[in-house]
């Protein structure tokens, strides 16, 4: 009887967070007047998408190895920029190293205000500032890669092994040297890890980066979607399909070799 108690309570809990589910979904459609009858009314059009999606024009291909060269290079760069950038600052944002709760809000203040301006109005602001191209593209990437990879480092930071850090202070160690040999052997595989999960990032960010001008391959995309190319937007897709697989198979192959 207890058995089949329970597997009554778990059918009638399943069904209860399923009809939840209904409210929440039917409470949104009634909130946004979200109608499918005008989606499903469109299938010609998405058809003829579809049509053009799904036949490559391979003969545009030649003309994306620059683009596509061009966002090889803002991404390394902007990644090995921001992770530089942002290992001393990790150091600082621990009170382990520091011993200053202070200075440790303020810099945790800063990169949490980093964090929270989206990639795309980042991109916009520094547009209107630097202009249209590359540079714009690796400044933005670079504070992005800042962000990203200084919180990830000081969070592994505050879970390292304390006791190198104790012996170095109990003879006398200063805080550069505390860090240099007790606590940065111990991030290092955290470090090589969070730079090619920061490149693989900026590698995708770009092409969206592109539709406000920050360069790249973005901005062929924009403009093949503009003129309703899609037969070429098919070939840049699978050409940033290409490129993530890459990117990601080499930086897993890193990843085992250097960690």
């Amino acid at each position: 009887m207890k058995i089949k108690d329970t597997v009554h309570y778990q059918w009638y809990k399943h069904l209860g967070t399923f009809a939840v589910l209904v409210i929440c979904l039917y409470a949104c459609i009634r909130i946004t007047n979200a109608n499918l009858s005008e989606v499903l009314s469109n299938t010609k059009q998405m058809q003829l998408f579809l049509q053009k999606l799904l036949h490559p024009d391979w003969s545009y291909l030649p003309s994306l190895i620059t683009p596509i060269i061009k966002t090889i290079q803002m991404s390394i760069l902007s990644t090995l920029l921001g992770v530089l950038l942002a290992i001393p600052f990790s150091f600082l944002a621990t009170t382990l190293i520091t011993k200053n709760a202070v200075l440790t809000g303020c810099i945790r203040f800063v990169m949490n205000i980093i964090r929270t301006i989206p990639n795309t109005l980042l991109a916009a602001i520094l547009v209107s500032i630097v202009g249209i191209g590359e540079v714009t593209g690796v400044i933005t990437l670079t504070i992005f890669t800042f962000g990203l990879v200084s919180q990830l480092l000081y969070e592994s930071i505050e879970t390292i092994d304390t006791l190198p850090v104790e012996s170095a202070e109990s003879v006398g160690a200063n805080k550069f040297k505390i860090a240099v040999w007790a606590v940065w052997p111990q991030i290092l595989p955290a470090v090589i890890s969070y730079t090619f999960y920061a490149l693989e990032i900026n590698i995708r960010s770009s092409t969206v980066l592109g539709y406000v001008g920050a360069g790249g391959i973005g901005i062929i995309l924009n403009t093949s979607l503009a003129l309703f190319k899609y037969d070429r937007v098919s070939i840049i897709i699978l050409m940033i399909l290409i490129l993530v697989i890459l990117v990601d198979t080499i930086s897993e192959y890193a990843r085992r070799k250097c960690v």
